[in-house]
């Protein structure tokens, strides 16, 4: 096994660093000598979380670094395994600092303990990631905790699928954006899925997909009921809101048995492996806001086109942007949560942004290109909203109009999409 990362030491060495385009996040940022901690950069699969570590080890000395791949099949998934690689340091770097790039290292049983034992040795920087939120500061295991600060990396920003499509903003038409932005919003942001041709594109999200539900959630939790669980992504590829007892009764209606406990652990899974959100109802309180149905949203928007009944809904496809986009500028606001209000009339508010304790905006997003074709109720639920929640920034993503209007006396900004996405 020594042998074995020697080899991938030397083959680090020698290996050449494939192109990187830059993502907006840099995580050479989080490289402090003087305060050091864990950097998990979690993800979904094929997010270019891989290419993020590359990207440390280009901006940095390359010689300072040490890329390891531990779903290399070379790689016992063992514990004894970072024992070697304990050795196989001191022997190769000496106490020369070390950035460590350690790639699905949470395979590896009591990896978090090594962890935790190399930091305290002052010798090293590591950046892990995954395909987890379980690698996030929340759930990090308990000998980290304190000792962490993740960056999530989403599929490519708006601003990012112009950078990889060698478009540059000041050169382009609002009718070329336009069509960029519906090609953005109908296959999605994955970087690989972005650099192909059309024809490939389908291909490879099938190829996402099966290895996300096979990998991240049958093999990882050892489910036997593969079918319920391929039956409960379709059910959530196509719904709006979801509740456990929603969903419990759908499966009796099918004929399945499963206990709604059952149910609760699988939409764990699925959150957890990052290919789903559930967006809670604006409430003081909480009991009321576990019980209410959550909004279903996606980690990117070709899963929709691909699996959605709502495929040639591009208002379902714009607001899962949307969504995406503020979990971006969450990332670098600890304070932002991002809720959905509704009241008992059924009126709805697509976000609430709330920022410590105060609601900071609220946002509709509806596919219009004049006044008239924004539906009077979404205005109305802003302005009954405003009111409960003693808001006054008031935002209505459109597709391409723009406008501030004024009714009983509020200001309403109408932005367009793209606008709003590169802001």
């Amino acid at each position: 096994m020594k042998q074995t990362l020697k080899s991938l030491v030397k083959e680090w060495r020698e290996r050449e660093l494939p192109p990187i385009i830059e993502r907006c996040v840099d995580p050479t940022a989080f490289i402090d000598w003087n305060v050091i901690k864990t950097i998990p950069i979690i993800g979904f699969r094929r997010t270019g979380k891989t290419f993020l570590l590359f990207w440390i080890a280009k901006k940095m000395k390359k010689e300072e670094t040490l890329y390891i791949n531990f779903e290399d099949e070379r790689i016992p998934q063992d514990i004894k395994t970072l024992t070697y690689l304990s050795e196989v340091l001191k022997e190769e770097y000496g106490r020369k600092r070390l950035i460590l790039l350690l790639d699905e290292i949470q395979n590896i049983p009591n990896w978090s303990k090594w962890v935790r034992r190399i930091l305290d040795t002052r010798n090293y920087q590591i950046f892990i990631s995954g395909s987890s939120s379980k690698l996030s500061s929340k759930e990090i295991p308990t000998e980290l905790r304190g000792r962490c600060l993740t960056i999530e990396l989403y599929p490519l920003s708006f601003k990012e699928f112009l950078k990889f499509r060698n478009e540059e903003l000041e050169k382009l038409s609002e009718p070329l954006i336009l069509n960029l932005l519906n090609e953005y919003i109908n296959f999605g942001g994955l970087p690989e899925i972005v650099l192909s041709e059309k024809g490939k594109k389908y291909l490879l999200i099938e190829e996402y997909f099966k290895t996300f539900l096979i990998r991240d959630i049958l093999e990882r939790y050892r489910i036997r009921n593969r079918e319920l669980v391929r039956e409960l992504v379709r059910i959530l590829l196509n719904s709006t809101y979801i509740t456990i007892s929603s969903l419990y009764n759908t499966f009796q209606s099918l004929g399945y048995k499963i206990g709604k406990s059952t149910l609760a652990n699988y939409i764990y899974y699925l959150e957890t492996s990052l290919f789903a959100y559930f967006v809670e109802i604006f409430s003081p309180k909480i009991k009321y806001r576990l019980k209410a149905p959550r909004k279903v949203m996606l980690v990117d928007t070709f899963f929709i086109k691909k699996y959605s009944r709502f495929s040639e809904n591009i208002g379902r496809s714009m607001e899962n942007s949307v969504f995406l986009e503020l979990k971006r500028r969450q990332a670098t606001n600890a304070l932002l949560e991002i809720f959905y209000w509704k009241d008992y009339q059924q009126n709805e508010v697509d976000f609430v942004l709330k920022e410590g304790l105060r609601v900071k905006q609220l946002i509709q997003v509806t596919y219009a290109s004049a006044k008239d074709e924004i539906e009077k109720r979404e205005l109305k639920a802003l302005l009954k909203a405003s009111k409960e929640l003693k808001c006054k920034d008031l935002l209505v993503i459109t597709w391409d109009y723009e406008d501030d209007l004024k009714i009983n006396g509020k200001k309403i900004k109408c932005s367009p999409l793209w606008k709003w996405l590169l802001t």
